[in-house]
């Protein structure tokens, strides 16, 4: 993976220092009839595309209304109960300054990492090797790639605009058309500014290493700034940092119109919406510029990478579109770290995982986040409100389980291909229940480092209930791993119905069998022991039902391992 990562780098920076192709443009441009030759081919298959985007925007549409329609009414419903009878309003409007940081940061994270592998300027293969080649001016091939990005990011971030107007009106914070003026800009100018970040990173490899560098510091300032909305909403602020926040960038340029319109204080936002329309306009400029000059080699990387994500991802197969993200994005292990061997075999599966670990810390930060949301989540949700304990609680436990699953990588990539499990002297379900001990082993002492905050408040059953759903997670991590390929006929089970049928229900819950279990049964122990208030017998009850999960999964897990090795 680093290997083919640093050629492909390698080449790319090549074809950005060398001299373009030596055609004169005056005599041998050839564009407008390459292109309309192109359209002329690609009529009868553009129409079918079309046809197939109308009947796909058509299910969605009809799915989120169909099944969204009545969450949302019920959503809106009781956030303007809350409003009326309580201080909703006023919670929220106290957190539009943080929020607005959030959400500006996760769009820069979420865009930086896109243009790893995929970003703003996508063409397709015949495209980038063929079309590129001719005597065509790049920027007509290129740039529409760049506008139809701005255009659908926009179009989102209105939508988006269009929801959190609905929302302040509801609560009684503004009129719609009002709060729908003051979002306006935020919908339309920080999508733009997340795509002209994206084509900065797909354009240079210099900018692609350095996101990978700045990701982690990036999702800790972003977990920073959750945790002070969360506190805002609670009547915890800090007046100079929220005005640091509002005047320090486009975040907080974006969040003046909206803070002014709810009733807070921002004299300045006119000052603010021309700074944020002028750096909006000045990056997008400059993205336009630079979409024309990608190189052909990373065109190329970007559009086998698309087409492989997106064919696994119709088949279903997602750890095949994961795997292709990630080769794409070079995240590959850069430390030499090496520890003692171990004295005996039964341990050279802990070994071996301990030492992959170490060599890509970026998997242990992501279970320490994990853990972290794990924990914020199960204390928000705590208290005598019964849906909202529970959510909370089953919102925690699932965070829970993604900390570990991110430490139980090595059975995943054993799984990926038997073959490479010829190293190990064990047969592969019993390699499977080796690689169940790092994960339920960390993940228990990350529980117990998450549970400490809730010991000093007064809970100190915390520390044993915290650590007891580590290891039930470590088995569905490693059952999940052994599930093999993906069983797609499982979507054409049952008749149909007026309302569809079971068949999509079904894979769903064959694909996250492990996950569900575990959480529905942890769930079911657990919030009779946070409602009540957790003793000795509900310690007892939650360490059973643990030991009973535990096992369970494995000994699932290790038919299905076998199971993989017969086929």
């Amino acid at each position: 993976m680093t290997a083919r990562g640093t050629e492909t780098d390698s080449r790319a920076a090549e074809e950005e220092t060398s001299d373009p192709a030596v055609w004169n443009e005056q005599e041998d441009d050839r564009t407008a009839e390459t292109l309309r030759w192109l359209r002329d081919k690609r009529r009868a298959h553009q129409r079918q595309r079309r046809r197939d985007r109308a009947v796909l925007a058509y299910c969605v549409v009809l799915a989120v209304l169909g099944y969204g329609g009545g969450y949302a009414f019920r959503f809106l419903r009781s956030l303007k109960i809350g409003a009326d009878h309580g201080s909703l309003g006023a919670d929220l409007q106290r957190t539009l300054p943080g929020a607005f940081v959030v959400v500006a940061l996760a769009l820069a994270v979420l865009a930086a990492r896109d243009a790893l592998w995929r970003g703003p300027v996508v063409v397709s293969g015949p495209s980038a090797g063929w079309l590129l080649a001719q005597p065509v001016r790049r920027g007509a091939v290129l740039r529409p790639a760049f506008r139809m990005s701005a255009v659908l990011a926009m179009a989102a971030g209105a939508l988006a605009a269009t929801a959190a107007a609905v929302v302040l009106h509801v609560t009684g914070l503004a009129s719609f058309g009002g709060a729908l003026a003051a979002l306006f800009p935020a919908g339309v100018c920080l999508p733009l500014l997340a795509v002209s970040l994206g084509m900065a990173v797909e354009r240079r490899s210099q900018s692609a290493r350095l996101v990978r560098r700045l990701t982690a510091p990036a999702a800790l300032l972003l977990a920073l700034a959750a945790g002070q909305t969360a506190l805002a909403f609670g009547g915890h602020r800090w007046a100079p940092v929220e005005w640091a926040e509002l005047w320090s960038g486009p975040w907080g340029w974006a969040a003046q119109p909206v803070v002014a319109v709810t009733g807070g204080q921002a004299p300045g936002w006119p000052v603010a919406l021309v700074l944020l329309a002028a750096v909006t306009a000045a990056a997008a400029g400059y993205a336009h510029r630079d979409a024309a000059h990608v190189p052909n080699a990373q065109l190329r990387g970007r559009a086998a990478t698309a087409s492989a994500v997106t064919s696994g991802v119709f088949a279903l197969e997602l750890r095949a579109a994961k795997l292709a993200v990630l080769e794409a994005g070079g995240d590959a292990p850069k430390r030499r770290v090496r520890l003692p061997a171990p004295p005996h075999r039964y341990l050279i599966v802990v070994w071996r995982d301990l030492l992959a670990l170490l060599r890509m810390p970026g998997r242990l930060g992501r279970a320490v986040a994990w853990t972290a949301a794990a924990a914020a989540a199960v204390g928000l949700g705590a208290g005598p409100v019964a849906e909202r304990r529970v959510l909370g609680l089953a919102v925690g436990l699932l965070c829970g389980y993604a900390a570990v699953g991110a430490l139980a990588e090595p059975a995943r990539l054993e799984t990926d291909d038997a073959r490479r499990a010829a190293w190990s002297p064990f047969r592969l379900r019993t390699l499977m229940l080796h690689h169940a001990i790092v994960p339920a082993a960390l993940g228990a002492l990350l529980g117990l480092l998450a549970a400490v905050p809730y010991a000093l408040a007064g809970a100190g059953w915390a520390l044993l209930l915290m650590p007891l759903c580590a290891a039930p997670f470590a088995a569905a991590a490693v059952f999940g791993a052994c599930r093999g390929p993906a069983r797609t006929d499982l979507l054409f089970v049952g008749g149909a119905t007026p309302m569809g049928g079971p068949g999509p229900f079904l894979f769903a819950a064959w694909y996250a069998a492990g996950p569900l279990v575990s959480v529905t049964g942890l769930t079911l122990v657990l919030n009779p022991a946070l409602a009540h208030g957790p003793d000795a017998r509900s310690v007892l009850q939650a360490g059973v039902m643990a030991l009973v999960l535990t096992a369970g999964l494995l000994f699932f897990a290790g038919r299905s391992a076998s199971r993989l090795v017969r086929h």
